[in-house]
């Protein structure tokens, strides 16, 4: 079985070190990334429709992938700021939306991708309290678990550099990513950005390509390898 590349960035609705907004940089980066597949949290802004940090209509100009439809408007192409890229050849077959418990508004959505591979993917952006996480962890573990076995990963901002305060709750069902630190994108030094993975998949991380997201967001994107077992 071929490989993925597979990413996850929080691009901060485009805001960058800077203070400039600049989607057009966030899309150079996303391109720089060669990736199969992306995960971006703060794709779209939090007011009003929520309309999307990034031109719609030059994603796949720009980056060669595809904006799943999961957002629940036409201005928004994810839920939650959670959007999902893929090259053209994969197709979404399954779409769950979840709200996630906590303090803050916060969600994850898990998508079936059928196309070269079948595949179970689940794009978070958990909230910036541990109790608040573990809850959302939960219900994340949870939901998966009720639907039929699938090779699955997860990733997106978790917020969470302890693998035994936080993360340790998607254990044994899911292995976790030695992740590097991204956060904050000038000098890494929290490793916020996360992926998890069912037994049926090995994840090798591979190098941060730092030129993608200096400037472009206060988030380092997360790059990797995925193979099936």
């Amino acid at each position: 079985m071929a490989g993925l590349r597979v990413a996850t960035w929080n691009i901060r609705a485009g805001l960058g070190t800077d203070l400039r907004r600049d989607p057009d940089r966030v899309l150079d980066g996303i391109a720089a990334l060669g990736a199969d597949i992306v995960a971006l949290q703060e794709a779209d802004f939090r007011l009003g429709l929520r309309p999307s940090a990034l031109p719609r209509a030059a994603i796949f100009d720009r980056t060669g992938l595809v904006a799943l439809p999961i957002g629940r408007n036409a201005a928004s192409i994810g839920w939650h700021g959670n959007a999902v890229l893929v090259r053209p050849d994969f197709h979404m077959q399954g779409l769950e939306r979840l709200d996630l418990p906590g303090i803050e508004p916060r969600g994850a959505v898990i998508v079936d991708l059928d196309g070269p591979v079948a595949l179970r993917l689940v794009a978070v952006h958990l909230g910036l309290w541990r109790g608040s996480r573990r809850k959302q962890l939960d219900t994340i573990r949870q939901a998966v678990l009720r639907h039929p076995a699938r090779p699955t990963l997860i990733l997106g901002d978790f917020n969470e550099y302890s693998r035994r305060a936080g993360l340790g709750r998607l254990v044994p069902a899911f292995r976790l990513l030695e992740a590097a630190p991204t956060y904050p994108s000038r000098r890494p030094r929290l490793a916020l950005d996360r992926m998890a993975y069912s037994h049926e998949l090995d994840l090798v991380a591979l190098p941060l390509v730092r030129q993608a997201g200096v400037q472009a967001s206060d988030h380092l994107p997360l790059l990797a390898q995925l193979h099936w077992r």
